[in-house]
């Protein structure tokens, strides 16, 4: 989905959010911000991400990506008689944050979807509040496969538990088995030392990780927890030492990860750390230092520079002057703006260029129908609300950057 915008947006600061308008103007008295642009309707497209604390870099990286999204929409026009606002609100990657931002999305009527959010656990906190409000919820980032599969999605039971959440990255079932077949086959690492943070989004990839990669004949030289708060990880890191593993496994994100991996080479250790999508940031390049040289990550889809339909994404990216990169969800997010305005447009063509009085219920079914060519790739869903997008990439740390090693999908 390529559009050309030439929108500015302006940024007026509320009370624990920050508004995005488009194109018009609004207020919080109920203003339906159709007085100044020939009659048109506004749609408000919620967000929710870490827009302060540690992962800050991704969460700016999602909210600039789909203010993008946005301006492109009102700058074409794309849906006749609508204008598009972003409402912006931060979570700090806590659960009972996203629960209350949810519910700030659910009470404004104007919010006929949301983007985000970046951590799997909050995303969980924000499942039923938007759901009970026939509200979707389309996130970029989240990866816990119990989010669109149920608790027991790995006990053989795939049960869908909210019909109005979606995701356009996919999903850990996916992600842990891809990194453990790279390691085993590719990287001939035999015996690994696993290590997570105890969160849901974590502890999962290191459990499907682990379990892949004994499945292929690879060591479990150790597990370990560890509380990615204190920073101090030595004793973690003489365990690695000690137990002989040629390589460590790291379930969790780039605040701990980075000074984990510094920490580990220090004690002795000369061997890679690996991670998901949580450290794939140029964050962890600073907090990992020069130790962290050698390390991988995996991260969803393939990258973004290297695909044709992304050139158009990056370039007008740049062009809107945002201060922060896109980093490794921006291409995701603005495919899950785009996934809400599409279903918007569908069902405003449907009701005779109006929004039906049970829009948030018919947008929702609508992003399930959706099917377009996005930044990312093919933009479409299965019957869980995954994506049908299932390639990943391995990316090293060298060169002072995150360089692509192997894209493709898992092998049955």
């Amino acid at each position: 989905m390529q559009h050309r915008s030439l929108l500015i947006l302006t940024a007026v600061l509320t009370t624990g959010a920050l508004t995005l308008t488009a194109c018009g103007s609004r207020d919080d008295s109920g203003n339906d911000g159709s007085g100044g642009d020939g009659g048109t309707q506004t749609v408000v497209i919620g967000l929710d991400a870490p827009l302060t604390g540690d992962l800050s870099a991704l969460g700016l990286g999602i909210k600039n990506s789909a203010d993008l999204a946005v301006k492109q929409a009102n700058s074409k026009k794309y849906v006749e008689g609508i204008t598009f606002e972003i409402q912006a609100l931060d979570d700090q990657a806590q659960p009972s944050s996203g629960q209350q931002n949810a519910s700030k999305f659910v009470a404004n009527k104007k919010v006929l979807g949301t983007v985000g959010p970046l951590n799997s656990s909050v995303g969980e906190s924000m499942q039923k509040v938007l759901a009970d409000a026939k509200l979707v919820q389309v996130s970029p980032a989240n990866t816990s496969p119990s989010l669109t599969q149920g608790q027991d999605w790995n006990g053989g039971t795939k049960a869908r538990p909210f019909a109005s959440y979606f995701r356009t990255a996919t999903t850990d079932a996916v992600q842990g088995p891809f990194a453990a077949q790279y390691l085993f086959n590719d990287a001939k690492k035999k015996n690994v030392f696993v290590i997570d943070d105890k969160k849901t989004y974590g502890a999962g990839l290191a459990g499907t990780f682990k379990a892949e990669f004994e499945k292929l004949g690879g060591k479990i030289a150790g597990t370990e927890h560890i509380d990615p708060e204190t920073k101090d990880f030595s004793s973690v890191a003489t365990k690695v030492k000690s137990s002989g593993a040629d390589v460590v496994y790291y379930g969790g994100e780039y605040p701990a990860a980075g000074p984990l991996s510094k920490q580990i080479k220090k004690a002795g250790a000369k061997i890679p750390l690996v991670g998901g999508d949580g450290i794939y940031s140029g964050e962890y390049i600073k907090l990992s230092g020069a130790e962290g040289v050698g390390d991988l990550a995996t991260s969803v889809g393939a990258p973004i520079e290297t695909l044709p339909s992304a050139k158009e994404f990056v370039a007008n990216y740049e062009k809107a002057g945002y201060k922060e990169p896109f980093e490794a969800y921006g291409g995701y997010s603005y495919d899950a703006a785009w996934s809400i305005i599409e279903a918007v447009k569908a069902v405003v063509e449907a009701n005779d260029g109006k929004l039906p009085s049970d829009a948030r219920a018919k947008v929702a079914e609508a992003v399930g129908k959706v099917d377009f060519e996005g930044v990312t790739g093919k933009v479409s869903f299965d019957e869980f609300g995954d994506t049908t997008n299932k390639q990943l990439t391995v990316y090293e740390y060298k060169d002072g950057n995150w360089a692509a090693v192997k894209s493709g999908e898992l092998t049955s």
